[in-house]
């Protein structure tokens, strides 16, 4: 019978202590009951987040499909060494596909919406008490979830943690390290604090911090363009988007930065009308410098995004265009330039299509596929029709590629841009930059969307993998948090995916503290699996 329990409001911060257990007669493996762990072999659903008491205990996989239809799966057994409680996480939905609350036996409710598992209903964890030897867990048909196993002897204060409805993430996504596949990355370390932040050398005038760009090493030398949040003194934090600059930054270690000088600074003048007008000044904002070093003409082009800007409607970004850009200095060593701008090469017009949105062309970069050039372009605030240009905008980050005989261009939208790249997530695909794995298969580093601001998003880096530079694969998501302070609140935008020898790779990332107006710089290491590499390669094949 189950076993009525006042919840109690009061927070607990301390993990309850586990107990050992042994799986019998069957194959199901364990996880650890963490945030981002996948809690059912076979699935992408994972935890995004956990009540405290939870944090460290074993779980166990259990086969989604098997038993949410109630088939051909084996009842678990269980070898416990002592008198235990299992905690069996019970969806909140009446639905034969979920084990309802009322099947469990001598249980007592002690979490009330306890965790968030990622496309699936709200979760109460109870707490079910077994005899020291062997036992059959059973509870009959339909999907719950093995959290842990604790002492009998340990006390479990009852409380509500309220965590949200886990179908608010939607879809379910692949964290590196947490899902049943081999993750193609190790987070090996890296800085636990920024290596850019508010008053250190060169941020003066610098109000809102970083967010975009690119980092390319040249030799021995980093060399960072990233978008500065200068805003003005005296105006609201949300307009620091608005009077920005392209900065040229220096390092020899990636952690340590000298700014060398600005590439280019908007105007910072707002618009006089709703639309997309010539009277408006089209370089209020500039954003996302992309600088690519074209070996035929033998100098630095760089790549940018120019918006028009309202005070008045949401976004308060509009229209972007991409402006391409060559230095006055011939060679490698030219990437400070000075540059001289050469056009635009993609902006709104005839061909542009509702999903690019009232941000539309968003960013933009460029990279060779054989004899010929692909460029990722983006939109986002999308608009269902054209009846709704240009106020009434939905939410919504997304890319789709152009293409190119050259570097100049002209650059033109493939397939005539009817539809957006959804296979990599079809919600938010932000900044992504392309480069080539030794193995020559393509991967785009790109930001994998906030957990903030009303989105529920992976907050993590992604990247996803493509055999062709065309067609590109569900989006993985790296917590580096796991071997890296996590300083930030939202993750931000990847800058970089540098080989450094030894299969070790350097990220530079922007991220933000929400309790701080600038958003910080930091660094982080990985190192490449070649194995799983050359597996990934052979599915994209298939």
């Amino acid at each position: 019978m189950l076993l009525a329990v006042c919840i109690q409001a009061t927070a607990q911060t301390t993990a309850w202590k586990p107990a050992p257990f042994e799986i019998v007669k069957s194959n199901y493996k364990t996880f650890k009951t963490t945030q981002y762990a996948h809690v059912f072999s076979g699935s992408k659903h994972n935890i995004v987040r956990l009540a405290p008491e939870l944090q460290g205990l074993t779980g166990i996989e259990l086969p989604l499909d098997k038993y949410k239809n109630g088939t051909d799966y084996s009842p678990l057994q269980l070898k416990f060494k002592e008198p235990v409680q299992v905690l069996i996480g019970v969806f909140q939905e009446n639905n034969s596909e979920y084990l309802q609350a009322d099947k469990l036996q001598n249980a007592k409710l002690i979490l009330e919406n306890g965790l968030t598992i990622t496309g699936l209903s709200s979760v109460n964890v109870y707490a079910v008490s077994f005899s020291k030897g062997t036992q059959t867990i059973n509870f009959g048909k339909g999907l719950f979830a093995v959290l842990g196993v604790v002492k009998a002897l340990e006390k479990l204060e009852p409380r509500n943690a309220n965590f949200p409805d886990g179908k608010l993430w939607n879809p379910t996504f692949i964290v590196e390290g947490y899902s049943d596949e081999k993750p193609l990355f190790e987070i090996i370390g890296g800085e636990n604090k920024p290596v850019i932040d508010e008053g250190m050398s060169g941020t003066e005038g610098i109000q809102g911090g970083f967010e975009g760009g690119r980092v390319v090493k040249v030799g021995d030398t980093y060399h960072m363009f990233p978008t500065e949040r200068a805003g003005e003194k005296g105006v609201d934090y949300y307009y620091d988007r608005v009077k920005t600059k392209i900065g040229h930054w220096t390092s020899k270690d990636a952690i340590h930065w000298k700014r060398e000088s600005t590439i280019y600074q908007a105007s910072g003048t707002y618009a006089v009308t709703e639309d997309d007008n010539p009277m408006n000044d089209r370089r209020a904002a500039i954003w996302s410098y992309m600088p690519i070093f074209n070996e035929k003409a033998n100098k630095w082009y760089g790549y940018y995004l120019a918006y028009t800007v309202s005070k008045e409607i949401e976004p308060n970004h509009s229209f972007g265009r991409i402006w391409r850009c060559e230095s006055t200095v011939e060679g490698i060593n030219g990437i400070g330039g000075p540059y001289k701008d050469m056009g635009i090469i993609m902006e709104p017009g005839l061909d542009s299509q509702p999903w690019e949105g009232r941000q539309g062309v968003a960013s933009f970069f460029p990279y060779q596929v054989g004899d010929k050039y692909f460029g990722f372009y983006s939109g986002a605030y999308p608009f269902n029709s054209w009846a709704d240009y240009p106020k009434k905008s939905g939410k919504g980050w997304f890319v789709a590629l152009a293409e190119s005989k050259g570097l100049e261009g002209p650059w033109l939208r493939m397939n005539k841009g009817l539809e957006p790249i959804k296979t990599m997530h079809p919600l938010f695909v932000e900044n992504p930059i392309v480069s080539q794995l030794p193995n020559g298969m393509y991967i785009a580093i790109f930001d994998g969307g906030p957990d903030g601001w009303g989105h529920h998003l992976p907050n993590m880096i992604a990247y996803s993998l493509s055999a062709d530079g065309v067609n590109w694969a569900e989006a993985h998501y790296l917590p580096i948090e796991t071997k890296v302070d996590k300083w930030w609140d939202i993750m931000r935008t990847p800058l970089c995916l540098i080989p450094e020898g030894n299969d070790v790779y350097t990220i530079v990332y922007n991220a933000i503290d929400l309790k701080r107006r600038f958003h910080p710089t930091g660094m982080v290491k990985v190192k490449l699996n070649k194995d799983v590499m050359e597996s990934r390669l052979k599915e994209l094949k298939k």
